[in-house]
């Protein structure tokens, strides 16, 4: 069992409340009448196994995990090839250079780049 509690009645939403792209796909999923555990990674930190599974369900490596085209991240840090465990403690310290939002069901993982992937689950 993972650090993330999943059901196959719950869908769960991890995103960032500041992006454009979570608030399209949360106005998509009310419009269509979809019910879903918010997350907001600004209000919710993630711990450092958290992240690790997130990135695991998605099959991507925690660095793959970090939008590096973000602002925060552009401003902040330099691209590097840093280890697991920095580019967790960045992502914890920086919750909105990771890439969202993050949509789960059950065993089910998928990182929305539109509004409609939502109905990828």
């Amino acid at each position: 069992m993972g650090e993330i509690a999943t059901s196959n009645r719950q869908i769960t939403l991890f995103y960032n409340s500041k992006s454009v792209r979570a608030k399209q796909t949360l106005a998509y999923a009310k419009a269509e009448g979809i019910i879903v555990k918010e997350v907001d990674l600004l209000k919710t930190k993630l711990t450092g196994l958290q992240i690790v599974e997130l990135a695991k369900r998605l099959g991507l490596t925690v660095a793959n995990l970090v939008n590096q085209e973000h602002p925060a991240y552009n401003k902040q840090f330099e691209h590097h090839n840093f280890s697991t465990d920095d580019w967790l403690k960045m992502i914890q310290h920086n919750p909105e250079i990771m890439k969202q939002p993050i949509l789960l069901l059950g065993d089910k993982s998928v990182l929305i780049e539109t509004p409609t992937d939502i109905n990828k689950i």
